[in-house]
């Protein structure tokens, strides 16, 4: 009888779940999937130790299920040390819909998947995300009470985009202000990859502080309405990692800095809202720590989104959301000197800050 050998780089077909390096002990994953609308979603559930699941729900035109699995796989495990950090009482989930969201998307098909969330009986909360809009969440709530980021109109949050920005905006001035000493962004040159709903803002804050602005997206109509708009200039993507910049903010998809860019990049700080900025959050932290680039940790400063939708769970109202918001410039501050005192990487000393906080609560549940 032949034994077939199987390669390292076909065991993800083997073992297509459990056998991913983006699987990190995650609690639960669910697959929902319904004919009649076109449904196929999955939703990752990572940890729930300080409390339900919250996380958004992306819809993109992945290239194959394999590419969607790991997407839901990283994202949902960021959310867990995102909320920790933060100090909100949630765990880690994300979703993401297979599909074309400005082709696909129908109110039947969000209906159905906010049934799905209402199966999972409350482990799981969902949010808006990339492809997503507030009137999205709308037509979930109509289904299922687990779902935040509703319109006001509703009594909801509203969009979390604005928040978003403006906690990026204060990670990031953080980390110039332990960078260069200052924390005015006044002259410096920011570069903003994705210039979506989060990007945008992040473009009108740095624009009210007197930054020089460079903008890079695939969307050329919006490139052109905030070039006018805000005297940014436009560069494009095979231009980014070739500009001497200040600040670089990646806004959009994950894992700009990887094996290609992480020597190439030509920047003192990187500070943006995209999550799983690192393709390889040790090597390439470590390439970044040992090149002087100070890092601040996606899943540390894009946090005031998701404090502004536990606002929804929690009652408080808009002043707190901005003070929980504005705190992130002295978490970041904190997570730079840990790092240098303990001579690690600033995404490392934000996952063990966020491992002792869920470690705790463990112990506490067990007593």
């Amino acid at each position: 009888m032949d034994t077939e050998i199987v390669q390292a780089a076909d065991l993800k077909k083997v073992d297509p779940v459990f056998g991913q390096l983006s699987f990190n002990d995650h609690e639960q994953i669910v697959f929902c999937h319904d004919k009649d609308t076109g449904l196929k979603a999955i939703i990752g559930i990572h940890n729930t130790v300080l409390g339900p699941a919250l996380g958004g729900t992306r819809m993109w035109n992945y290239d194959n299920e394999w590419e969607a699995l790991n997407d839901v796989l990283r994202l949902s495990r960021g959310m867990t040390f995102k909320s920790a950090i933060t100090g909100l009482n949630l765990g880690g989930g994300k979703a993401v819909i297979i599909g074309d969201a400005k082709t696909q998307k129908t109110p039947e098909l969000m209906r159905r998947f906010g049934e799905f969330v209402n199966g999972l009986g409350g482990k799981y909360i969902t949010a808006e995300d990339v492809g997503m809009e507030t009137s999205d969440m709308d037509i979930v709530r109509e289904v299922t009470p687990y779902v935040t980021g509703i319109s006001e109109s509703k009594g909801g949050s509203g969009n979390p985009s604005p928040i978003t920005a403006y906690g990026v905006f204060m990670g990031m001035k953080a980390a110039v202000n332990y960078k260069f000493g200052s924390s005015t962004m006044e002259g410096k040159k920011v570069l903003v990859q994705g210039v979506g709903h989060v990007g945008a803002s992040l473009v009108d804050h740095l624009y009210k502080e007197g930054a020089q602005i460079m903008i890079s997206d695939i969307n050329q109509e919006k490139l052109l309405e905030l070039s006018k708009k805000y005297q940014a200039t436009i560069i494009p993507g095979d231009e980014i990692f070739k500009q001497e910049l200040d600040v670089y903010a990646p806004c959009a998809l994950g894992a700009t800095i990887n094996d290609n860019t992480v020597n190439a990049i030509n920047t003192k700080v990187i500070a943006g809202a995209a999550n799983n900025q690192l393709a390889d959050e040790n090597a390439h932290g470590k390439t970044l720590m040992e090149r002087g680039i100070a890092f601040a940790p996606d899943f540390l400063i894009n946090a005031g989104g998701i404090i502004n939708v536990y606002a929804e769970l929690e009652g408080y109202g808009t002043d707190e959301i901005m003070r929980k918001t504005e705190n992130i410039y002295n978490t970041t501050l904190d997570i730079f000197r840990y790092a240098e005192e303990n001579q690690i990487t600033t995404y490392q000393a934000a996952l063990n800050k966020a491992q002792e906080r869920i470690d705790n609560q463990k112990l506490a549940l067990k007593k």
